[in-house]
C-alpha cells in the first residue's frame, strides 16, 4: 500500500465543528464497513441511529438509483407523489392524522415548536410556555438549543429563545408542580429514550401520566422520536411500549435510511394548525427522501426488522449485562432494543478511538455514556461479536487508573 493511501485523513478547508476521529470511510456492505485504507469496521452506530438497512442494501440500493435516473427534486409548488405514499404509511403505522416533511430531526423539532406556539396563540395565549427536560437533546438552532438541556452545547450562543419550562425525567409530581396555575402553558416536549442525554428512557407509567395531564389540561403532548423511533426499539416509535399516542411526533435519522430526512407526525389536535404560509421548506419531501422512506418502511416490513431489533437487543443487552452489570465502574445498563447505553462512573470518550482501533464504530455521549446504535439488520452473531470486541476495552479502561 502506498503511503497516500495511509495517509492521516484531514480536512483543512472544512469548518472545524467536530472532534472528529483520523478515519475516513470508503464504502460498506451490511453491518460492516471499510475506510479508505482497507480497514474494516462493524458498525455498531449506523451514522448515529440513521442507517436503518445497513449499508448498501441490496433491495434500497436500486430503488434508490431507479429514483436517481427519474427525478430527484422538484419543489412543494407541485404535489410529490410519494409524499402522500409515505405520509400514508406513517399515519397507519401510528394512528395520527398527516405529516408534514421536511430534511433533518433539527428541521422536525423545530416545526413541533412552531405548531406549539401557534397552537397556544390560537387559543388566544399571547405569550405560549413548552415544557421540556434535564438531559435532552432537541437540535442546535437557536430554538431547539433552547429546548435543550445541556448547558455545555448552549454555551456562548445566548439569549436563548424564552418561553421554555424545564422538568426532570419521570417525576410527574415535578412536572405538575412546575406548572400549577400557569395559563400560559400550551405543551409538554420529550424523547421517549433521551439519545445524547446519555440513552436515558422515559418510564411507561410516567408517559401515560403526562398522557393523561395533557388531556385534561387541553396541551399538546410531543413526542422526538428522530433517534429512537422507526423501528429501533421494536416497534415503530418507541412511545408505543406504552400504549400512548402523542398529538405531534417528530422523526428523522433512520427514516430513510441515510438520505437526509425528516416529517412531523400530527394527530387530530394538532392536524390543521398549519395553513398555507405558516411553514414550509425547500427540500423536504423531494422525490428521492421520499422514495428512500417509502422503500425504508417496506423493507423493514418484508425482513422483520422491529421483530430483529427486539430480539437482538434483547441478545445484545443481556450479554452485556451478564459480563458488566455489578462491576466496579459499571453504573448502568439502559436502553431498548438496539439502542444501548453503558454507563461507566467516570468520562470515557477515549473509548470511541480505542473501539474504532480494534474495529468497532460506537459512540461516547453524555461525556459517561458507551452508546450502541447499530443498524436494524445486525444479527446475533454480529452482536456477539459486538461484545467480544467491547467487552475487554471496557475492562482495560475501568482498570485504568485516573
Amino acid at each position: 500500500m502506498n503511503a497516500a493511501a495511509t495517509a492521516v485523513p484531514s480536512s483543512p478547508h472544512v469548518m472545524n465543528t467536530y472532534g472528529r476521529l483520523p478515519i475516513a470511510m470508503s464504502h460498506g456492505r451490511g453491518c460492516r464497513v471499510w475506510d479508505v485504507n482497507g480497514k474494516e469496521y462493524l458498525d455498531a452506530l449506523a451514522g448515529i441511529a440513521v442507517n436503518t438497512l445497513g449499508h448498501a442494501h441490496p433491495k434500497l440500493v436500486p430503488a434508490l438509483q431507479d429514483q436517481v435516473a427519474k427525478l430527484i427534486h422538484s419543489s412543494n409548488y407541485y404535489h410529490v407523489p410519494n409524499q402522500e405514499v409515505l405520509a400514508r404509511m406513517l399515519v397507519e403505522r401510528s394512528g395520527m392524522t398527516n405529516v408534514f416533511f421536511c430534511s433533518s430531526g433539527l428541521e422536525a423539532n423545530e416545526a413541533a415548536l412552531k405548531l406549539a406556539r401557534k397552537y397556544g396563540h390560537d387559543k388566544g395565549i399571547e405569550r405560549p410556555e413548552i415544557v421540556v427536560y434535564e438531559k435532552a437533546f432537541h437540535g442546535r438552532s437557536i430554538a431547539t438549543l433552547s429546548a435543550t438541556g445541556n448547558p455545555k452545547v448552549q454555551a456562548g450562543f445566548g439569549p436563548l429563545v424564552e418561553g421554555f419550562i424545564r422538568v426532570p425525567l419521570n417525576d410527574i409530581e415535578a412536572l405538575k408542580k412546575a406548572t400549577v396555575g400557569n395559563p400560559n402553558v400550551v405543551a409538554v416536549f420529550f424523547e421517549t429514550i433521551q439519545g445524547e442525554g446519555g440513552v436515558n428512557p422515559m418510564r411507561a407509567q410516567y408517559l401515560q401520566d403526562v398522557r393523561a395531564l395533557c388531556d385534561a389540561q387541553d396541551w399538546l403532548l410531543m413526542i422526538d422520536e428522530v433517534q429512537c423511533g422507526m423501528g429501533r426499539t421494536g416497534k415503530w416509535f418507541a412511545h408505543q411500549w406504552a400504549g400512548i399516542q402523542p398529538d405531534v411526533m417528530p422523526l428523522a435519522k433512520g427514516l430513510g435510511s441515510g438520505v437526509p430526512i425528516g416529517a412531523v407526525v400530527a394527530g387530530p389536535k394538532a392536524a390543521n394548525i398549519f395553513q398555507p404560509g405558516n411553514h414550509g421548506t425547500t427540500f423536504g419531501g423531494n422525490p428521492l427522501a421520499m422514495r428512500a422512506g417509502v422503500e425504508t418502511i417496506r423493507i423493514m416490513e418484508e425482513e422483520g426488522l422491529l421483530e430483529n431489533a427486539a430480539t437482538v437487543g434483547a441478545h445484545l443487552r443481556g450479554r452485556l449485562e451478564a459480563a458488566l452489570l455489578g462491576k466496579p465502574g459499571v453504573k448502568d445498563i439502559r436502553g431498548q432494543g438496539l439502542m444501548i447505553g453503558i454507563e461507566l462512573d467516570k468520562p470515557c470518550g477515549v473509548i470511541t478511538q480505542r473501539a474504532a482501533d480494534a474495529g468497532l464504530l460506537l459512540s461516547v455521549t453524555a461525556d459517561s455514556v458507551i452508546r450502541l446504535v447499530p443498524p436494524l439488520i445486525m444479527t446475533t452473531a454480529e452482536a456477539d461479536e459486538v461484545c467480544a470486541i467491547l467487552l475487554p476495552i471496557i475492562a482495560a479502561f475501568l482498570a485504568e487508573n485516573t
